[in-house]
């Protein structure tokens, strides 16, 4: 992740040597660079150590152009599509989120300007993360799997979960599609997947749900439909679309409980069709498991 940043917090931050897995790098112009791990936000200062907010190393207007200069690959131009989505998908399955001047045309977002943050997202991929729950969501003497959500607050490695899921699923022998609507699961880069989801997976990247799930009906004959982060009330449709035509569906959705998540208006009939619930936590760190529901 070092490699996409300006030379001069490349080498603030490797000098610092923070003995930390880094889950976020946050630059915000003329304010204090700020590193993200297991334990929190901490600040850090010119020679890399962790630092009070006002020693820390203010981030500087070359620091930001240089930093877009590289994931750009020096032409803003040829991803402005991406960016319009507000983030860049890298090499690794690592994203940067944008933040800058909009600029519009008939209302809509052309592209940004006067670029000043950028939050970098280390993509973490942990094999064998679905170990636990995959008993509970298929019965492979019977060749099944049931239609499950992933309920956790944010942080808490949902996404994760639900991408080894996949994995697994898929190299068991079904045929998976993934409507990957902000390139988290597979992590797309130029067309192609940098975290492992499985054998047998297609992928929709960019894909609006309701389009995705629609498309991924039509065309690529999937059993299995994987999606992130419902929670808008015309999800139930497409859900209802998967239902009637026989096909599982893996999601996720924020909430801490399946009690907070009942009581969402979006839910009443986005619930019914799933046979399975997962809650995680961070209680024990990110993909604390807390109750598998059978609902």
């Amino acid at each position: 992740m070092h490699r996409f940043l300006a030379p001069n917090l490349r080498t603030l931050i490797q000098n610092g040597n923070l003995g930390l897995e880094l889950e976020e790098i946050r630059l915000r112009l003329a304010r204090p660079l700020m590193v993200k791990h297991q334990e929190g936000f901490i600040f850090l200062n010119a020679i890399g150590q962790p630092c009070q907010a006002e020693q820390g190393y203010y981030v500087t207007q070359d620091d930001i152009q240089r930093t877009v200069q590289i994931i750009t690959r020096n032409s803003w131009y040829a991803f402005e599509d991406e960016i319009r989505s507000g983030y860049l998908t890298l090499p690794g399955g690592h994203r940067v989120g944008i933040g800058g001047r909009a600029v519009l045309e008939n209302g809509k977002l052309k592209t940004v300007k006067y670029i000043s943050s950028l939050n970098f997202r280390m993509a973490k991929e942990i094999i064998g993360a679905a170990d636990a729950v995959l008993p509970h969501i298929a019965a492979l003497h019977q060749r099944e799997v049931y239609s499950t959500l992933i309920v956790s607050p944010p942080g808490c490695g949902k996404t994760t979960l639900l991408r080894d899921i996949t994995r697994q699923v898929a190299n068991l022998g079904f045929q998976v599609v993934v409507v990957d609507e902000r390139s988290e699961i597979g992590s797309c880069c130029e067309g192609i997947p940098q975290l492992d989801v499985g054998k047998q997976t297609d992928i929709l990247d960019g894909y609006p749900k309701a389009v995705g799930i629609s498309h991924a009906v039509r065309a690529l004959g999937p059993e299995v439909v994987v999606t992130d982060e419902i929670g808008h009330p015309n999800d139930a449709l497409s859900l209802a679309e998967l239902a009637r035509c026989g096909v599982k569906v893996f999601a996720t959705c924020h909430g801490s409980s399946l009690a907070q998540i009942k009581a969402k208006s979006w839910a009443v009939d986005s619930l019914k069709v799933f046979e399975v619930i997962v809650i995680l936590s961070r209680r024990l760190g990110p993909g604390t498991i807390e109750s598998v529901l059978r609902v």
